[in-house]
């Protein structure tokens, strides 16, 4: 039998694992997607080598299907790891509902990933660029309270473009995000965000209101993130700076310039809303590699 006529008869076991990603995990939506293709891939893979039941798959039949992965499609570590975690996810749950009796993916060590460095802006890049839009139009003060919600808060482009109006509160100068895996968390707002965003609310009141997010078109609707996206380039390209600048390198600098400043890596951790402290922790890694330029450079005997 063909492997993707195979793999039907594996078909239930991944809806009912879906089914149970949508409504008990939490998962973002990207992420549930991500894990759907890798378990269909996986069980395809299964399917191609003879397996007419999960319960006959082996530790190493696993292994040969990401040795496949980083051979075939030429993927990076991170990407066979999040293909394991996928496997690994399914195989918990197949086992914890007893639809198998054993998991081949126990034991297994996460392929070593290698994590690049994020890019971050200088602070007097990112005053120079936050001087460029014209704040004599709505438009520009609109751009301007962005840019500093991206900087002020560290926000996801996303959780931006999205922003419901009631989540901000000048009053108690926070802003209440829904981030991935719809968690919750309370951010606080700078002074200077805090001025750009009353400044915007009292143009965004005296126009055209069609959504309820904070950050509106024209037209009175909802900012793509596109456009959001579109907002950023422009003003990095007008403020001349020569590094490709992205809302996230945004956000890298914003958790950057914190502890650079000293402020305490659980905090930085709560303020981007990371469920782990192992993805803040490059941060720091940011400003030890800082020191350690400036060592090289300013140290008599570096």
């Amino acid at each position: 039998m063909a492997a993707h006529e195979e793999n039907t008869a594996f078909s239930g076991l991944l809806d009912q694992f879906m089914q149970s990603a949508v409504f008990e995990s939490g998962l973002a939506e990207a992420t549930l997607g991500a894990y759907a293709a890798d378990i269909a891939a996986y069980l395809n893979f299964m399917a191609g080598a003879g397996k007419t039941d999960l319960d006959s798959v082996t530790r190493e039949d696993v292994l040969d299907h990401l040795i496949a992965l980083r051979k075939d499609q030429r993927l990076s570590a991170r990407s066979t790891a999040r293909h394991l975690s996928a496997i690994r996810r399914f195989h918990a749950f197949l086992q914890g509902e007893r639809l198998t009796t054993s998991n081949p993916t126990e034991g297994f060590d996460t392929p070593r990933r290698t994590q690049s460095l994020p890019h971050v802006l200088s602070a007097s890049e990112i005053e120079r660029m936050f001087h460029m839009p014209d704040t004599s139009t709505p438009e520009g003060i609109r751009d301007a309270a962005i840019l500093e919600l991206f900087y002020s808060c560290g926000l996801r482009i996303s959780e931006l473009a999205k922003l419901p109006l009631r989540e901000v509160s000048l009053e108690e100068s926070s802003v209440r995000v829904r981030g991935k895996g719809s968690k919750t968390r309370l951010v606080p707002l700078g002074s200077t965000a805090l001025d750009r965003i009353g400044a915007w609310l009292g143009v965004r009141a005296a126009d055209k209101v069609l959504d309820d997010t904070l950050f509106l078109g024209p037209r009175g609707k909802r900012m793509s993130r596109t456009r959001v996206w579109q907002v950023v380039k422009r003003y990095a390209r007008a403020a001349n700076i020569g590094q490709n600048v992205t809302p996230h390198m945004l956000r890298h600098s914003f958790a950057t310039h914190l502890l650079d400043n000293g402020a305490d890596l659980r905090a930085v951790q709560e303020m981007l809303g990371h469920s782990d402290i192992a993805p803040t922790q490059i941060y720091t890694h940011v400003s030890v590699d800082r020191l350690s330029k400036a060592h090289r450079t300013f140290h008599p005997r570096a």
